[in-house]
C-alpha cells in the first residue's frame, strides 16, 4: 500500500509534464489541425536550454523564447502552406524532427546529460518531492496563463476567431498569418517549458520528445480537440495510469495498456470528454 501511495505524486508529475505538452498541442493540432510531429523537439530544445543555463528559473523563459522561436520558423518556413493537410503536414514534421535530433547529437553528443537540480527543490513535503511540485505548479501556472490568454486578451479571441472559422475571421480583418505565428509561437515555448520540468526528473537527450508526443497527442485526443479542460483531466488521467501499469508491469507493457485504454475510451467518446457545442443549420 504504502507503493502504491508512493506512486502518486510520480503519476501526478508525469500527467503534469503531459499537460504542459498538449497545451500547445491543443493550439496546433486541436484548434489548427496542424501535425506537428516536431513538437516533441521543441521539448528536447527547452531541456537542452536547460543544461546548458543550468539554473532553473533563468531556464523557464529561456527555454519558452527557444522553443518559441524555432517553432515560429518552422510555421513561417515550412507549415503555413500546408495548411487544411494535416497528413501532409505530420510527414513535413516528422522529416523535421529527424534533422533536429540529428542536430542535437551533432551539438551535445549521444549520451544523455543531467541537469543539476537547484538545492531549494531538494526535500519532500510528505510524499510529495518539492521538484515534483514544482511540476505541478508550472503545469497549473500554464492552464491558467492559457486560459486568461484565450479568453481575456484581445489577442486570444483572435486567436479563437481564426480556428473557428478562418475565412470569416479573413474577411472581417484579421491578420490571420500573424495569428498563426503567434498561436505557434505559444504553443511551441510551452513545449520549451515542458522539457524544462522532464529535466527536474530524469536525463536530457536527443530522443527525449519522442517519448511524450505520442502520449500528448493522446490527451489532446482524450480530452476533446480544442478543449482545455479535457486536456487537464486527460492528462492527470494518463499520468496516473501509466505510472501505476509501470509500477505492476514494464515500460513497454505499461504503454501498451494506456493505448488499450484510450481506444476503449474512444470506442464510447469517440470525440473526447468534451465537444465543442456550435449551432447548425438541420
Amino acid at each position: 500500500m504504502e507503493a502504491l501511495v508512493n506512486q502518486l505524486p510520480i503519476g501526478l508529475s508525469i500527467g503534469a509534464v503531459l499537460l504542459l505538452v498538449a497545451l500547445g498541442l491543443t493550439f496546433t493540432f486541436g484548434q489548427m489541425g496542424v501535425i506537428n510531429m516536431a513538437h516533441g523537439e521543441f521539448i528536447m530544445a527547452g531541456a537542452y536550454t536547460a543544461f546548458l543555463l543550468q539554473d532553473l528559473l533563468l531556464a523557464l523563459p529561456a527555454a519558452f523564447l527557444v522553443a518559441g522561436l524555432m517553432g515560429l520558423i518552422l510555421e513561417r518556413a515550412a507549415i503555413r502552406h500546408f495548411y487544411g493537410r494535416p497528413l501532409d503536414t505530420l510527414l513535413l514534421t516528422w522529416g523535421v524532427s529527424l534533422v533536429l535530433q540529428q542536430l542535437a547529437r551533432d551539438l551535445f553528443g549521444a549520451p544523455n546529460v543531467q541537469v543539476a537540480a537547484p538545492p531549494w527543490l531538494t526535500g519532500a513535503i510528505g510524499i510529495l518531492p518539492y521538484n515534483r511540485l514544482f511540476i505541478l505548479a508550472l503545469a497549473v501556472a500554464g492552464v491558467v496563463a492559457v486560459w486568461a490568454y484565450l479568453g481575456h486578451t484581445r489577442q486570444g479571441r483572435r486567436t479563437q476567431a481564426v480556428v473557428q472559422n478562418r475565412q470569416l475571421a479573413a474577411t472581417s480583418g484579421i491578420d490571420t498569418g500573424r495569428v498563426d505565428m503567434l498561436t505557434f509561437f505559444i504553443g511551441s515555448g510551452l513545449a520549451g517549458v515542458a522539457g524544462v520540468a522532464l529535466t527536474l526528473i530524469g536525463p536530457v537527450g536527443p530522443a527525449l520528445g519522442t517519448y511524450y508526443i505520442v502520449d500528448a497527442f493522446l490527451v489532446v485526443v482524450a480530452g476533446g480537440l480544442g478543449q482545455l479542460r479535457g486536456a487537464v483531466l486527460a492528462a492527470a488521467g494518463l499520468g496516473l495510469l501509466n505510472s501505476y501499469a509501470e509500477f505492476w508491469s514494464d515500460a513497454s507493457l505499461a504503454k501498451v495498456i494506456v493505448f488499450a485504454a484510450v481506444i476503449a475510451f474512444l470506442q464510447v467518446r469517440p470525440q473526447g470528454m468534451f465537444v465543442l457545442r456550435s449551432r447548425a443549420l438541420t
